[in-house]
């Protein structure tokens, strides 16, 4: 695709705007701001005096970056913000350095685990070398059900890197003091500090008193007089010895003593008939505590809880004497720690034993190991924990109500026929990456099963039914690297799926260079679709314009170039039978090095994004409107499915059959249609039944148009008749 017609893709889309959380973020003092989690720690980072913050997109940290980009005019340009959608995680961690010799404050952000794993070099030597001006990193903790990565925590990199750690409780006002707080406890320790916003505190809604916006000191308006040079900042021997001792001697204790003077632990007293026993909590679990103890008749509506509470919302380090006052005079405690392995239970059994604190540590022995800690879960645990340490009275009455509910559940299930059926992620409807994945299975059906490296996006969902074509991920943009030990060992070439930001974020250096360099014989298929469309078509540098709206275009096929790949080949995904044809080519091209296969249609999201407000205003305007639109004959389908088992489209489903001599029902395409054209595409190119046919209905139809609409319905007319 030409650059142009990428720009115009860009620029002339009908994207999302943020306009009305724009004019929350300009609130000042004393007015009430009422949204979202991620758009008060947004408000809060501005209230905190920030010079620059940098991220990169990712659930569920996407809203705090799409923001900050559309706001760039209106409140960043102004107040000196520096703004950068970066191109890693990487990148992103590498902004704070701006914070190691100057007191500027910064903030950057990712996606959990994943992209801690990315910037862990940086982080690394950001730890080491210390921060003079405040610097926050705020992850999306993407842990549990709802996620979309390997179930990892973050707490061992905080640990491993000596690196604060907050996981603040779920409420509005509290979140945004503790974002601030962050920026206190990084300029007291000269460490960064990392913000864990699990998912449900980024779209919790609440309220919170706001305050003025602060422009901090140094800014791009009023730049910093002069440079600093301090080689004990560089991470070199013997600096670096020194920077360990640090840590430990000055840094943490440092951050401890921060977190005793500001209380950014919390302790909700019970009352005194239940002195003996108590939770220990991290912030982001304790509203499911509470919940567990409401529900077990230990707290009311409005938070008050019979049992104590310590709730921590510095979960790293632990704040040492806040522990042992709180477990002494207590025969137990409970640790609800999600996730494994049990660092904090670990850490406060070590404490209760040095301290030779008679105190019986429960955790993981009530609670699972792995795993969300949702509200049944907890329920069950801290039950357990209830009828085993309290009180007669706390005990008994914990055990009914478990029992009640635990048999009004299976009551309520007993009314399912059977188990919801699963739910996996898929491909959009019209999407172009539907397709390839198509030609991929069409090709093994062919010439037999082929392994395949995917990456990771909305590619990956070709690894799931229908298409079954993908045999491993090991990281963003790590596809055809991940395959160069496989084609070898398999006698056939590395074959990898990568999508454009994948391309971008690490595939180029880590892939491409590196099967360049090591000359395997390889096929990438790379499927521009001009965004990082699975974090919300968040742009890429091949997408046309930066976040901000800036013109600026990189090629991935110049970048190809450039390195010396002489086989690329274009496709139009939605033409699958020359797509299968080239693919096939490229199989077959051993011995012509590295083989790129570039398919460039547009997200399909993004592009109704783009044509559905174009079409109701040149509706609205009285010109001619055309909707196109797939369909089955019914009376020809004979009810295989087989294109089903090769499209998996979510618009191509099922209905009974109007013909009585039809048992099996037919083929259907519903009214979320997009008329890609892909199903009629597969029934052509896998030979199966002639049945799909194309519609259009006209709104707005000029003279001539609905002069020969009254024929052609005249002429069916009079062949019904007949």
């Amino acid at each position: 695709m030409d650059g142009g017609t990428a720009l115009a893709r860009v620029t002339n889309s009908g994207e999302r705007s943020f306009t009305k959380e724009i004019q929350k973020l300009t609130l000042g003092a004393g007015e009430e701001f009422h949204g979202e989690g991620i758009l008060a720690v947004t408000k809060a980072l501005l209230q905190s005096g920030v010079s620059y913050v940098g991220g990169y997109p990712g659930a569920p940290m996407s809203h705090l970056i799409d923001v900050l980009a559309e706001a760039s005019d209106e409140i960043l340009e102004p107040m000196g913000i520096t703004y950068e959608q970066s191109a890693s995680e990487a990148g992103a961690a590498s902004l704070l350095s701006a914070s190691i010799h100057y007191p500027m404050r910064g903030a950057v952000t990712w996606k959990s685990v994943v992209g801690t794993n990315v910037a862990s070099d940086a982080l690394s030597n950001l730890a080491s070398t210390g921060v003079t001006g405040g610097s926050l990193i705020i992850l999306g903790d993407d842990y549990g059900e709802g996620s979309s990565i390997m179930q990892e925590r973050t707490y061992t990199f905080a640990m491993k890197s000596a690196i604060p750690l907050i996981d603040p409780r779920y409420d509005m006002a509290r979140m945004v003091e503790l974002t601030e707080h962050c920026f206190g406890i990084s300029e007291a320790s000269n460490m960064p500090v990392f913000l864990n916003m699990r998912i449900r505190a980024c779209h919790l809604t609440g309220s919170f008193t706001a305050k003025d916006n602060k422009i901090a000191e140094f800014n791009a308006n009023n730049p910093i007089p002069e440079q600093k040079y301090d080689v004990t900042k560089i991470v070199l021997p013997p600096a670096s010895y020194q920077h360990e001792v640090a840590k430990f001697e000055e840094r943490l204790p440092a951050a401890v003593n921060y977190a005793k003077e500001h209380s950014i632990n919390e302790l909700f007293a019970g009352n005194s008939t239940n002195e003996k026993v108590g939770i220990i909590t991290q912030g982001g679990t304790y509203t499911v505590v509470l919940r567990a103890l409401r529900r077990l008749g230990a707290a009311d509506a409005f938070g008050n809880s019979d049992i104590s509470i310590y709730c921590m919302n510095m979960v790293y380090p632990l704040v040492n004497h806040e522990v042992i006052q709180f477990m002494s005079g207590k025969d137990s405690v409970l640790i609800v720690e999600e996730g494994n392995p049990n660092f904090i239970e670990t850490q406060i059994a070590e404490i209760a034993h040095t301290n030779q604190i008679k105190c019986r540590v429960h955790g993981k022995d009530m609670l699972p190991m792995a795993g969300e800690y949702v509200s049944n879960v907890v329920r069950e645990g801290v039950a357990q924990y209830l009828a085993e340490e309290g009180t007669p009275e706390v005990s008994k009455r914990a055990l009914d109500l478990n029992a009640d509910i635990v048999a009004k559940t299976k009551e309520a299930q007993s009314y399912l026929p059977g188990p919801m059926p699963p739910r996996p992620p898929s491909f959009c409807t019209g999407c172009p990456e539907r397709p390839v994945m198509t030609a991929l299975k069409l090709l093994m059906k062919e010439r037999g099963k082929f392994h395949i490296s995917m990456d990771i996006g909305c590619n990956l969902f070709g690894s799931l039914p229908p298409f079954n074509v993908g045999n491993t991920v090991l990281g963003y943009g790590l596809s055809l690297a991940s395959s160069g030990a496989i084609g070898p060992a398999l006698d056939q070439p590395n074959v990898a799926v990568m999508g454009d930001g994948g391309f971008w974020h690490n595939g180029f250096t880590s892939g491409v260079v590196n099967t360049q360099w090591n000359k395997y014989d390889a096929v990438l298929v790379i499927l521009d679709n001009g965004y990082a469309a699975a974090t919300g078509q968040h742009k890429v540098p091949s997408t046309g314009a930066t976040p901000r709206g800036i013109e600026s275009l990189l090629s991935i096929e110049s970048a190809l170039k450039g390195i010396g790949v002489k086989w690329i080949k274009h496709v139009d995904s939605y033409s699958l039978e020359n797509t299968i044809d080239v693919l096939r080519e490229a199989m077959d091209a051993r011995g012509e090095g590295l083989r790129v296969v570039l398919s460039n249609n547009e997200c399909m999201l993004a592009r109704q994004r783009r044509e559905k407000p174009a079409k109701a205003a040149a509706l609205k305007a009285g010109q001619r409107v055309i909707h196109e639109k797939f369909g089955v004959d019914e009376e020809v389908c004979t009810g295989d499915h087989s294109c089903m088992r090769l499209s998996g489209c979510p618009s191509l489903t099922l209905k009974q059959s109007a013909d009585p001599l039809k048992e099996t029902p037919v083929a259907n395409v519903d009214e979320t249609c997009v008329a890609c054209g892909n199903c009629g595409e597969v029934a052509h190119a896998a030979q199966l039944c002639p049945s799909f046919y194309k519609a259009e209905a006209v709104q707005n139809a000029g003279a001539f148009r609905q002069f020969a609409s009254s024929i052609n319905r005249s002429l069916l007319a009079m062949m019904g008749a007949k």
